[in-house]
This record gives C-alpha cells, structure tokens and sequence, in this order.
C-alpha cells in the first residue's frame, strides 16, 4: 500500500457508499505532501484532536459536523474518518475511526422513517448503545509499550485504555469492511459492499507478547 493506492482505495470506498446511498455528506481525502511525507487527510485542516477532549460526547460529534471533519457522513449520521501518513513511502501512522450520532435526527417525530429501511435495521433497537471505533497506528518505537500500548491496535467507546492489539496497521478495505459488516450488516450484504476489495494490506507490526492475548487481525 502505497499513498497513491490509499488514496485512490478511500475514494473507490467513497463512491461506493454513494452508490449504495448509505452516505449522504462526502469530503474526498486530499494528499498533502512535504519532504518525503506524505499526509492523506480531511480537507479544510477539521478539528480532529476535539475528539480526545474530555467533553460530553455530543459536544464532540457537534464540533465535528461544524468543522466538516469527516471524509463519510453515513446517512444514519455516523461519521467516517481515513487518515495515513507515510514517510519514504513507508507507512508511519493512521487514524481510523467512526463516531455515531449521538442520536437519530427526526427519529423521535417520524420513526416510521426508520423502521421502513432495511438500511437501519441495525442501529434502532432499544437495546443497542452507540459508541466510537477507533483504529490507531503508529510505528514510532518510542511510543510503543508491548502489551499495554501496541503500534497497531482499536479502541472502543473512547476509553483511554481500551487498545485491543491488531497484528497490522489497517488498509481502508479493511477498515470499511469492518464498520459496514458489524454496524451496518443487512445494508453490507444486501448492497453488495461485502465485494470491497480488501486484498491490500500492511505488513504485521505486532510483537509476540501481543499475539499471546486477544487480538485482532489487520
């Protein structure tokens, strides 16, 4: 995976979630290069760090539709976000994530909105609790603490200590797939998302204490 193909890869993604109207607010990625880094990011410089704040979620979500800081705006209102930076055409870090909304627009007036759309089939129960999914890489050794703080590895719910290792930094196939197949099945299939080619992939960056525990992989 080079930054090209990343590139090219979120924006295929992009189409195909328009294709299949599960998005209706886009941002393509734009490529900001400067001596032999690479940056694939969100348009408009978007205040992503609001989201490690230690605010009440909405006011999180409510900075980040404001700022535009999203590359997908699921049409449930969950945003998407693919950012890579590449160093000599090496990958050095990434942040993938998708945080829902905190809560259904209209759903409370016109339910039957909803309930009528195989597309939200799985985001209406009573039961469910919607909560942030994030995938972090960074391959600075300095930051990585075996075990407790691996390179590659997700967070859930915005706990700060909450990173469940993955063996490889994640392409944005693989991230997609992911988010669609758990949080959005029935659309998944019935679309034919679940034809996203998700051949590419990084090399493994986990260590061998990281693969004796639950993990994921990338």
């Amino acid at each position: 995976m080079t930054p090209k193909a990343t590139i090219v890869e979120i924006t295929t993604i992009i189409r195909k979630l328009v294709e299949a109207s599960l998005s209706d607010q886009q941002n393509w990625p734009a490529l900001v290069s400067s001596g032999g880094v690479d940056e694939i990011c969100i348009p408009g410089d978007p205040p992503l760090n609001v989201a490690m704040k230690n605010i009440p979620y909405k006011d999180i979500y409510d900075a980040m539709e404001v700022g535009n800081a999203f590359h997908i705006r699921m049409l449930d209102g969950a945003f998407i976000q693919m950012c890579y930076r590449f160093s000599s055409n090496q990958i050095a870090s990434h942040r993938l994530c998708m945080f829902p909304a905190p809560e259904l627009a209209s759903f409370d007036s016109d339910p039957d909105i909803y309930e009528r759309d195989e597309i939200y089939a799985d985001i209406i129960g009573k039961n469910i609790v919607h909560f942030p999914v994030r995938f972090d890489f960074d391959a600075d050794a300095a930051r990585h603490i075996d075990v407790r703080h691996p390179k590659s590895h997700l967070t859930l719910g915005q706990y700060p200590n909450c990173r469940i290792p993955l063996s490889a930094p994640l392409s944005p196939a693989r991230f997609i797939s992911f988010i669609l197949r758990n949080f959005y099945h029935n659309a998944f299939y019935s679309a034919g998302l679940d034809s996203i080619n998700c051949a590419y992939s990084f090399p493994d960056t986990i260590s061998a204490n990281e693969r004796r525990i639950s993990h994921l992989v990338g």
